[in-house]
């Protein structure tokens, strides 16, 4: 009993730090990269969806980002969705058969001001990681007329040890991230 709340704690735990090490990709460094693009949902026929189900994403050169529509009707569909997409800063362009994006160069100002984004979405994910870890806690209480006081200790401080671990793994992926944004 305890053990399968520990796991599925640490399960959960686990998918919280990818999603922060995916939405910290999202954020713009000084390259082109079609990870950028992962959260773009263009409205396609009436339903958001993600621009990589709509097209291929290459990087022919460093700040350049090469959109080809599998469906030329939704070239003006992308490229309204790139535009509105924030925190990107980028104008797209459209030659008819392709959307091109190409990245203008980052002022010292903007990285600092995609650092402060980076660390919002780390402390995002760092409160997400210990709801998780209340809400674990929270079923290990309920445990408590099951198993012993010492058992129930001891699972609390493994909770703890999870929850730290898990928050060093965001600590760790937001410092490279801002050493990433930061360099230049």
């Amino acid at each position: 009993m305890i053990s399968d709340v520990l796991a599925d704690a640490g399960a959960r735990m686990d998918r919280a730090v990818e999603a922060a090490k995916e939405d910290f990709a999202t954020v713009r460094t000084g390259r082109a990269n079609p990870q950028m693009f992962q959260k773009v949902l263009v409205d396609y026929y009436g339903s958001p969806t993600p621009l990589a189900q709509l097209a291929s994403l290459n990087n022919p050169e460093a700040r350049t980002l090469v959109i080809n529509p599998y469906d030329k009707s939704a070239l003006k569909a992308i490229e309204q969705a790139i535009r509105d997409m924030p925190n990107l800063g980028v104008n797209p362009t459209n030659d008819g058969t392709i959307v091109r994006v190409t990245m203008p160069e980052l002022t010292q100002d903007r990285r600092k001001e995609y650092v402060k984004i980076v660390r919002g979405k780390g402390e995002d994910a760092k409160v997400q990681v210990r709801n998780l870890r209340r809400k674990a806690k929270d079923d290990l209480d309920a445990l408590k007329s099951d198993v012993g006081e010492d058992e129930l200790v001891r699972a609390e401080k493994e909770l703890d040890t999870v929850t730290r671990t898990h928050v060093d793994l965001i600590d760790e992926a937001l410092k490279r991230k801002e050493a990433e944004l930061l360099e230049v």
